[in-house]
């Protein structure tokens, strides 16, 4: 063999690592500041003086920021490539086929790096409740040198089932280092994963509200917070923490919201909630400001057609006018019916307006086309504006008076709810005081008294987006209130969001009041942790919203592992007895599945992309999404099957036109010899398939 022959490359156990992120930051930061980088070193002080600072000298100098006794530790775990995988569990999956959804089972910081490469910067909406710090034992594991053997030592799937998961005490929570330890890494990870255009939505409690802001400033940006919500919840039975006498009792958690970069995401004009209107009016009157919707309009006659003016485009405006208009009050109608304002405003809400001069373009044109107006007539124009919230729709602009005032109706931004009252829509502010707690614990159909969200706060969060699609993430999603929000928003907007939630197997406490619980999971034959619970909720609710309107209600479900190909750990009293046990790269007893999820989170492919099969020369050959992938993973490739099974993947490969570079892999030990192997490489190589490795 000559060194421009074909050959295929064989894949190690560094490929069954995730995304290197300090890799990655190295090879980023080379592109921006080469100056900074000698013999493949950084100089640190030229990258300082490259980025501005006129004080490189002064290193030691304090700044301001969040420190703590294990901080560097934290950081460096989050760009610690993990070494494990997700293997997929079918029998524990709804619609595995046609779903879009992803539950995985394990510890979220190890999940949040398997993610990097199929989910980088693809995520549009972050949801998260982490554990609250209230100075009991952190269940996460801490010793973060090992964080994967950690996590299987936790779950039992290793020896050392008396693992204990932390160390934490009430003392060393009170001194917040556990759990700041523990949130850092993971919400440096998931900024990576969130989109240029995404928001990320954190409920926390006062004990690390402040901590958390300091936080996230650091690692998203101060430029990019967005807002502190404020949430109403129902009143706590005594002040936390003891001596009630001395605090009071708390009836407000926090959302804290921040952006990925607040100049691509969407502004949030758009978010609303309706308030009872005469609250709305009221409140008007004692803050000395001036209600304006008085005035109703009682009649007028059919429009009739005038003419038509252009805008500053030349774009048509259809002027109409309506005569014998007249009008009264709403303090004239409660006098002469004798009824009050909210009854009022409920009768007459449709021809309730205020009147404005407000100057506009449309409106002088108008005036100019038409003059002034007798007071019992009316006009309407009709246009599409080119700019605002209505750009590219055809709107009608009503105008009234000798002057011809601006006509703003009521019924525009108010509406009758069910029970016959009128509520006004309202810019959304910063107290969210409009959902309900006393029946959250029973969302879902299952009960769990753990610090439950309604699904209507997290709905609210989706709501954030204009946009009615994307991924959204719930990396702590205890009962799997996201995944069920993500259905009930679905199905209100006729939404297409997808949801990825990941949760820890932890078990559900004994204690007296998780009774219910754990009657629950008897009854239903599941064993009581909480992934279990949110899987059996998602389900659930995938059953409440699968009739009617046809969103995807399933979920594939995954659960945290060691990788299927093995690490080189050679002994090396037996050198010779290792390279053979090596020789083999693949673990045994895991299935094709196991290997070709393990494959799509390595290449970076959306784990919810299809996955064909088809027979070939009695050989599987996998298509994974529409051909971005092929894999046959038999273990025996005969020297005749060779050109039958490369043919059989380039014609399949022809169908599919996929939009990116193929890769095609297969199993190291099925080829008889290197020749085989050098066939095969050849023929893929020879009709444009250059990716051919081996496993």
């Amino acid at each position: 063999m000559n060194g421009n022959e074909p050959s295929m490359k064989k894949v190690t156990s560094e490929d069954s690592k995730s995304a290197d992120l300090v890799a990655e930051n190295i090879e980023r930061l080379k592109e921006l500041f080469p100056e900074a980088f000698s013999e493949g070193s950084v100089n640190f002080e030229i990258l300082r003086q490259l980025l501005g600072d006129a004080n490189v000298a002064y290193e030691g100098e304090e700044k301001y920021g969040l420190n703590w006794h294990g901080k560097n530790k934290a950081r460096r775990i989050a760009l610690t490539p993990s070494t494990g995988t997700l293997l997929p569990c079918l029998e524990d999956s709804l619609e595995w086929d046609t779903t879009k959804n992803l539950f995985i089972e394990g510890d979220n910081l190890e999940v949040l790096k398997l993610l990097q490469k199929s989910y980088a910067n693809k995520i549009k909406t972050i949801y998260i409740d982490p554990p609250y710090n209230t100075g009991s034992e952190l269940i996460y594991p801490d010793k973060y040198q090992e964080n994967l053997e950690t996590y299987l030592k936790y779950t039992n799937q290793i020896n050392d089932k008396g693992f204990k998961v932390s160390s934490s005490t009430e003392k060393t929570g009170r001194l917040h280092t556990a759990w700041l330890t523990m949130i850092y890494p993971r919400l440096k990870l998931a900024k990576s994963l969130l989109s240029i255009d995404g928001f990320i939505c954190i409920s926390i409690s006062d004990v690390e509200l402040c901590n958390m802001r300091v936080i996230l400033d650091e690692i998203f940006g101060a430029e990019n917070f967005v807002n502190i919500i404020n949430v109403f919840t129902k009143v706590s039975a005594g002040a936390s923490g003891g001596g009630e006498d001395k605090r009071l009792k708390k009836n407000i958690e926090y959302v804290v919201i921040y952006a990925k970069n607040i100049q691509e995401a969407n502004g949030l004009a758009h978010l609303n909630r309706n308030a009872p209107l005469m609250n709305v009016v009221e409140d008007m009157r004692d803050a000395g400001e001036s209600w304006k919707y008085t005035s109703i309009l009682v009649n007028a006659d059919s429009r009739e057609y005038i003419g038509e003016v252009e805008d500053g485009e030349g774009n048509p405006i259809s002027i109409y006018k309506r005569s014998n208009v007249s009008r009264t009050t709403i303090n004239r109608v409660c006098k002469d019916e004798g009824i009050n304002e909210e009854q009022a405003y409920s009768k007459y809400l449709n021809g309730i307006f205020s009147d404005t001069n407000a100057q506009t373009s449309i409106r002088q044109r108008v005036i100019e086309f038409v003059g002034n107006l007798d007071n019992g007539e009316m006009l309407e124009v009709e246009y599409i504006p080119r700019s605002g919230k209505d750009k590219g729709k055809k709107v009608t602009h009503s105008y009234i008076s000798n002057t011809v005032r601006r006509v703003i109706w009521l019924s525009d931004v108010a509406e009758v709810n069910d029970k016959g009252k009128v509520e006004k829509r309202e810019r959304l502010g910063t107290l969210w005081d409009h959902f309900d707690y006393n029946n959250v614990g029973k969302e879902g159909g299952v009960p769990f008294p753990d610090g439950k969200k309604p699904i209507s706060l997290i709905q609210q969060c989706l709501q954030l987006h204009k946009e009615t699609d994307g991924i959204v993430l719930d990396f702590f999603a205890g009962s799997c209130s996201t995944p069920h929000a993500v259905f009930q928003q679905n199905s209100e907007d006729l939404g297409d969001r997808r949801f990825i939630a990941v949760q820890l197997p932890e078990p559900i406490s004994d204690k007296k009041e998780y009774e219910s619980v754990h009657d629950f999971c008897k009854e239903y034959g599941i064993d009581p942790v909480v992934s279990n619970l949110g899987r059996e909720r998602i389900k659930r609710a995938g059953v409440k919203y699968s009739s009617g309107f046809k969103c995807d209600v399933g979920f594939k479900s995954f659960k945290l592992s060691t990788s299927n190909i093995r690490p080189w750990s050679p002994d090396r009293t037996d050198f010779e007895e290792s390279l053979l046990f090596h020789e083999e790269i693949l673990v045994e007893k895991r299935a094709e599945q196991d290997i070709l999820y393990e494959l799509l989170l390595k290449r970076g492919v959306d784990l919810a992309v299809p996955i064909e099969s088809r027979q070939v020369s009695g050989k599987n050959i996998y298509s994974i999404g529409y051909g971005v992938l092929f894999a046959c993973l038999n273990e025996s490739i005969s020297h005749d099957q060779v050109e039958i099974i490369a043919n059989g993947i380039v014609a399949w490969k022809s169908e599919l036109s996929p939009p990116s570079e193929t890769h095609v892999f297969f199993r190291d030990s099925a080829f008889q010899n290197d020749v085989s192997k050098t066939n095969m490489a050849a023929i893929l190589q020879q009709s444009g398939i250059s990716h051919v490795r081996s496993l």
